[in-house]
């Protein structure tokens, strides 16, 4: 049913199965899968394999998964760090097959089946599962790295925070500078993302003047929201852009279409016809990158036939979503390139579609090991969702029926808090999002660190993951 065992890990004699090193040479002599990535399709992933008669090892950098759907939430003080990370040890503490190991992965060696670590021996594996996720992407913009605040890991969230409310302290300590000048928040990127933060920026200031009484000058802040397409929630039925854009100018914030950024400067950003747009902070939510990540250097392997490679560095994959020249290893969520049948050609790099690859990779691997062939991945489409802010949401059904206001925010609201991982989490979120639909203050308006970090530096390239 199994691989036959090599010999270094076969049982030994004078193990018995009911002694404690036996028990351990048992588990050695299981197939090893090791599971690149602890986020939503590395969970996944090792959460089908849990129980099963492998020994899985999950990596990352980081001890926790993070819930990175409500980053911007934790970027605009509504949620605290700890609401939307959970411990993976913790995750995994009654699947006694599956380990943790919280180490930096610096590559992977295919031809000997070796994962290397930092600081560390190399790491074996029968199957290797990739779920490095991807990283924020500049499109070859110059100064987004330098001068523009990211929003796709939990640091990222905590630098922008610390910025911001420094930004609207400094504006209550002066709120008449002899410029006449506010602050001003531009939002690169018209997707869900970019939409939502910039509708939780704008409670931001709103809750911090009513219940904080910060003195904002009366003119308060500019918020701006720049998307080089002609239409927010690109991906969206067009009546769901529409509503957001509605929604967003009417509370306040300058919506600007069709204005592609060229560059991004200190104070500001320059479109490509010319204007220079002041703004003290840039945060850029433009898109995503599998470049510079671990999953990068598996995208030179051969792809399956003669397909254009790709977008976004993803890394070409069989319809199982192995490798082409190394079926023991698969790659799933944001890190692959995996073709669908819509008109994108290609799966969006969505929550939805880590978890269910992360999950389809692990039955891969089981399939192997019962000497059945693969199975070609096929995405579920669930829908989409994107709040604007307080009552006022879009959630697209697979149906095409579209939800807005009050309704989509309610679909949004319970849709989150299914998938979010913890009994604690959920309950702290609920009551966080029950006290902001009252309009009564919540949210951890609190500048921990430095008074004003500045954007984040470049990830690890080992460092991203769904």
């Amino acid at each position: 049913m199994y691989p036959a065992l090599s010999a270094e890990r076969a049982p030994t004699a004078g193990t018995g199965p009911g002694s404690r090193a036996g028990l351990a040479v048992m588990a050695s002599t299981r197939p090893r899968v090791v599971v690149v990535g602890a986020g939503f399709a590395g969970l996944a992933a090792a959460r089908r394999l849990a129980r099963a008669p492998v020994g899985v090892t999950v990596v990352d950098r980081h001890n926790f998964h993070t819930f990175q759907p409500l980053l911007y939430q934790v970027a605009t003080a509504g949620l605290g760090p700890g609401d939307v990370a959970y411990p993976v040890r913790t995750i995994f503490r009654r699947s006694p097959n599956v380990r943790f190991l919280h180490a930096l992965v610096t590559g992977v060696d295919l031809e000997r089946r070796r994962v290397c670590l930092a600081g560390a021996g190399p790491l074996a594996y029968d199957y290797l599962v990739v779920a490095t996720g991807a990283t924020a992407a500049s499109f070859g913009v110059p100064g987004v790295a330098e001068n523009a605040f990211r929003l796709y890991t939990l640091e990222d969230a905590r630098r922008l925070r610390n910025h911001v409310l420094s930004v609207l302290e400094r504006a209550d300590a002066a709120p008449g500078d002899q410029d006449g000048a506010v602050p001003v928040f531009a939002v690169v990127g018209g997707g869900p993302t970019g939409v939502e933060t910039a509708g939780a920026l704008l409670e931001l200031v709103s809750t911090a003047v009513r219940h904080d009484r910060l003195r904002l000058g009366p003119k308060g802040v500019r918020i701006i929201l720049l998307d080089a397409l002609d239409e927010l929630l690109a991906g969206f039925p067009a009546r769901g852009g529409q509503y957001a854009q509605r929604v967003l100018e009417a509370r306040g914030v300058e919506v600007r279409l069709g204005a592609r950024v060229t560059e991004v400067r200190r104070g500001g950003v320059r479109l490509d016809n010319g204007e220079e747009l002041a703004a003290g902070t840039v945060v850029w939510v433009a898109g995503v990158t599998v470049d510079g990540t671990l999953a990068s250097a598996l995208a030179g392997e051969p792809s399956p036939g003669p397909r254009a490679p790709a977008p976004g560095g993803r890394v070409g994959v069989e319809a199982d979503l192995s490798l082409t020249a190394h079926p023991d290893v698969f790659v799933a969520g944001d890190a692959a390139g995996i073709r669908s049948p819509g008109p994108a050609g290609w799966c969006p790099q969505v929550a939805q579609v880590a978890m269910q690859s992360g999950s389809h990779a692990a039955r891969q691997v089981l399939r192997r090991l019962r000497g059945e062939p693969g199975e070609a991945f096929t995405y579920r489409d669930k829908g989409m969702m994107a709040t604007v802010g307080r009552r006022a949401a879009v959630a697209c059904l697979p149906s095409g029926l579209v939800l807005r206001g009050t309704l989509g925010w309610g679909a949004w609201l319970g849709l989150h808090l299914v998938y979010l991982i913890g009994f604690r989490n959920r309950a702290v979120v609920l009551v966080n999002w029950a006290w902001r639909y009252f309009r009564w203050p919540s949210g951890p308006r609190l500048i921990f660190g430095s008074a004003e970090p500045g954007p984040a530096a470049p990830q690890s390239p080992a460092s991203g993951v769904d």
